[in-house]
């Protein structure tokens, strides 16, 4: 691996862990044990390192949360995607709890995260109708949209919200789980009756996860 990915990687394992706004380029050097000077070789400041941060979690999505064709088995695909959702909850959390700040001091950032939520919300809808094309919901086109903006505010705000509970602020794997069993719980209440089987065992498949986390805490 690269100094300019190890910096990436430290930083994002820095930033879950202690959030990112105590972070300092400083802390990272020091934990990779270079010097400041190595780090301003690959990187002008943080927020240089938050944008390419930003660019790994937006490639993220558009590698594994790819438009269904009608060929797509569209459950068999949610599955797929909600493992990688669960993932990319958990490597880019600290993005998820501090992403007003984290914007509102990079107005470029800012302009592209708009601009990739825009297309995000797209993809989300395309799934949705995909859902609907293979019969395992059924939900008029005008709710697509609210559903899909439902959808995308329960992944964004899930992990803060836990954080905000807990006196520690952490999080652990069960709650993402737990988030993913939320996002299910959205649209087995739009799901057709031949398939609310199905979702019941995704559900369950998640809801084990979760389960075999805690014990495990």
């Amino acid at each position: 691996m690269s100094t300019k990915d190890k910096i990436i990687h430290t930083s994002i394992e820095l930033f879950n862990r202690h959030g990112e706004r105590a972070i300092t380029t400083n802390h990272i050097a020091s934990h990779m044990g270079i010097s400041p000077g190595n780090l301003y070789y690959h990187f002008k400041n943080k927020e240089d390192i938050i944008r390419h941060i930003f660019a790994l979690y937006s490639d993220h999505l558009h590698t594994h949360f790819k438009p269904l064709t009608p060929d797509d088995d569209a459950l068999e695909n949610l599955a797929g995607y909600l493992d990688s959702l669960f993932e990319l909850m958990w490597r880019f959390q600290f993005f998820y709890d501090n992403l007003g700040d984290i914007l509102s001091r990079d107005e470029e950032l800012k302009k592209g995260y708009i601009a990739f939520q825009a297309e995000l919300l797209e993809q989300v809808k395309e799934v949705l109708f995909a859902l609907r094309e293979g019969g395992i919901i059924c939900i008029e086109d005008e709710d697509v949209t609210e559903l899909a903006h439902m959808l995308k505010m329960t992944v964004s705000f899930w992990t803060p919200y836990i954080k905000a509970r807990r006196l520690s602020g952490e999080l652990a794997r069960a709650d993402i789980y737990n988030g993913i069993l939320k996002v299910l719980l959205l649209l087995k209440a739009h799901c057709t009756e031949q398939h609310l089987e199905q979702v019941n065992q995704l559900r369950a498949k998640y809801l084990a996860l979760a389960e075999t986390e805690q014990s495990e805490l």
